[in-house]
């Protein structure tokens, strides 16, 4: 009776895992990502497009990227396009391909990337724990409109609990593989 207000909770719960993990792949680490120019967006023909869908996108070196767009007239738009989007890196062509080199970072620089990723996890796991909230109090309305018992509550409670307790953990799994990654020289 009470499964469909935990799948929907552990679904909102998983998406926000997800969000997180999508959100330090745009976080740059020293080593070379396509994911880091997925928000950058290149005027094409009036039109704003992802930078993959005017381009070739290739990781030929761990701190090298290189773009080779589809018409050669858009070299300009896209190095346009990487300086606006103000990743710090500095776009150099040969006429053919656009080169992306990404400087070593410092350990300075490391540690802030750190501090960021930590802050990130921090605000991820406060949206767990509202979605554990609104699902605990959606199985209290369904005890107190007699749709479940008192022991059925309680006995959803600990598997709300648990599941939220295993994506916890999912988050501070995925902020250590993050932290060990941005920490790497």
């Amino acid at each position: 009776m009470y499964q469909p207000v935990i799948a929907e909770m552990k679904s909102h719960m998983e998406k926000t895992v997800e969000d997180l993990r999508k959100e330090y792949q745009k976080i740059r680490t020293g080593r070379a990502s396509t994911a880091l120019l997925d928000e950058v967006k290149v005027d094409y023909y009036g039109n704003p497009s992802g930078l993959s869908q005017v381009a070739t996108l290739a990781v030929p070196e761990p701190r090298s990227i290189t773009i080779t767009p589809w018409e050669s007239k858009m070299i300009g738009p896209i190095e346009k396009a990487i300086l606006n989007a103000n990743l710090g890196l500095t776009p150099g062509n040969d006429g053919k391909q656009i080169r992306l080199n990404l400087p070593p970072l410092t350990e300075e620089r490391r540690k802030e990337i750190v501090k960021g990723l930590k802050k990130m996890d921090e605000e991820h796991k406060v949206a767990v724990r509202n979605i554990r909230r609104k699902a605990i109090d959606d199985l209290k309305k369904l005890e107190k409109d007699k749709a479940i018992t008192e022991d059925e509550l309680k006995k959803a409670e600990k598997e709300v609990q648990g599941v939220t307790d295993s994506l916890i953990a999912k988050l501070d799994e995925t902020l250590a593989h993050k932290e060990k990654e941005v920490m790497e020289v």
